[in-house]
């Protein structure tokens, strides 16, 4: 079975929004064989992946970062969706943090590079913003050996 994991951002400018869900659909869907999707369900680009993903007949890995996560979830949309996506998870993994923190994000970024054979990066290119963020996740799984695909669009930056 082929891993996929994904980093990315929350917010997505809605002028790349269509490129990512096409590359995503093209990464998940047109790989041949069986697949497991590793994600965080954050908003944004972990939970467009899990959402593709799951159409594209993957089983879902949700790797959760605290216990609290659910209460980093401002918008309740979003909180809705991620509970929705981990209802659907075939397994469910749980970072052994108490409390949503940078260190909870980047361990749990870690985990999902840690453990797939491909990383999907939905990324601007740009430093991370907190410990844990994107920029961290990529080069952490580019000094792991890690085959990392960015899907952006040059010259689009996020708010």
């Amino acid at each position: 079975m082929k891993r996929i994991g994904v980093t990315g951002h929350r917010n997505i400018p809605s002028e790349v929004l269509d490129h990512i869900r096409s590359a995503l659909r093209a990464a998940l869907c047109g790989h041949g064989g069986a697949l497991e999707a590793l994600s965080s369900l954050a908003a944004g680009a972990d939970q467009l992946f899990a959402d593709i993903a799951l159409e594209c007949g993957a089983e879902l890995t949700v790797v959760i970062p605290s216990g609290d996560y659910e209460r980093g979830f401002a918008d309740a949309g979003e909180l809705a969706q991620y509970r929705r996506l981990k209802e659907r998870a075939t397994q469910e993994v749980r970072m052994g943090f108490e409390h949503s923190t940078d260190e909870a994000y980047y361990a749990a970024g870690a985990y999902i590079a840690d453990n797939c054979d491909r990383l999907l990066a939905v990324w601007d290119g740009r430093p991370a913003r907190g410990r844990g963020g994107t920029g961290d996740i990529v080069n952490y799984a580019l000094d792991a050996g890690k085959p990392v695909t960015v899907i952006w669009c040059e010259g689009v930056e996020r708010a």
